[in-house]
């Protein structure tokens, strides 16, 4: 708990800590009770110190603290220097003929800046996010419609050919059930093969564990791992799904009735890539330092 404040949280006074705050200083933006006001004014007499109730106080901008000058605040900001100064160090040979900028012109630059990216945020690019998302959900909306009526259109067709061309719709629907077992053969066995490799990493990884914690020194010396290898990662499948295509009712039975479009898989040696750590680009600095590059500088 803070030890200016009580169970309430009763605001205390900054110079003795104990009495309840009745007054404050918009110079210092210090809390202060009644009996410690005088000793504040006498404090730094360099300053125009406006002590008003309270409740009077102004929401004055919070300087920070001069790291040189610890009584001052940095109103000001040295370019050269990217560094927030007060009026004293200004006056110091350190900052001659530097060029400097009120920190509350910065502050508002950057507040406009920020304000201008809520607006882009709020105004353009959140509304595009939910005209996407409205987009995608569409489409998802019509997804079961779509895939219904295909097999509607299937149904249908057979129907109005009664028996033959059950055989034959039980002759393409054997055709699918052998494309749909290819295929999974074929994922599962490269899926087999990742495993497979995956689990030789895992083996090799232990086996690099125990040479760690080896004193064998030939054992370790003359241990080799073609690590490299893993670099080359597996090719990617790329699935076109089966598709159903009925041609006109005047060709012949078979052509009439339509035929599945097989699902085609592809490899794409390139597919994958390995991951890379991401590095932060710019720095608060940085930012700070633009801001400064475009203020007024101060005379």
């Amino acid at each position: 708990m803070d030890p200016r404040t009580s169970a309430q949280d009763v605001m205390r006074c900054d110079l003795c800590e104990t009495a309840v705050v009745q007054m404050h200083c918009d110079t210092c933006l210090v809390n202060l009770c009644t009996a410690c006001v005088g000793k504040h004014m006498i404090s730094d007499e360099s300053k125009d110190h406006k002590v008003v109730k309270f409740q009077s106080r102004k929401s004055a901008l919070l300087f920070p603290r001069c790291t040189t000058h610890t009584d001052n605040s940095c109103e000001l900001h040295c370019k050269e220097c990217n560094i927030p100064v007060c009026s004293a160090c200004i006056d110091s040979k350190k900052h001659k003929d530097h060029d400097v900028h009120l920190l509350k012109d910065i502050l508002a630059r950057k507040k406009a800046k920020i304000q201008k990216e809520i607006n882009e945020l709020k105004e353009s690019i959140c509304p595009t996010y939910l005209d996407i998302a409205k987009d995608v959900q569409n489409t998802l909306s019509q997804i079961d419609v779509k895939y219904e009526e295909l097999s509607t259109a299937m149904t249908k067709h057979g129907e109005a050919w009664h028996r033959e061309i059950d055989k034959l719709v039980k002759k393409l629907k054997d055709e699918v059930d052998e494309m749909k077992n290819k295929d999974n053969e074929t994922l599962k066995a490269h899926l087999s093969n990742v495993d497979t490799c995956t689990s030789k990493i895992n083996d090799d990884i232990n086996s690099l564990h125990k040479l760690i914690d080896s004193t064998d020194i030939l054992k370790v010396l003359n241990f080799q791992l073609d690590y490299k290898k893993y670099r080359i990662l597996p090719s990617k499948f790329n699935i076109r799904m089966a598709q159903f295509s009925p041609p006109s009712v005047q060709e012949q039975i078979f052509e009439v009735f339509g035929k599945i479009i097989p699902t085609t898989i592809t490899t794409d040696n390139h597919g994958y890539n390995l991951k890379t750590a991401q590095r932060l680009l710019g720095t608060t600095l940085s930012s700070l330092r633009e801001d400064t590059g475009s203020s007024t500088p101060v005379k």
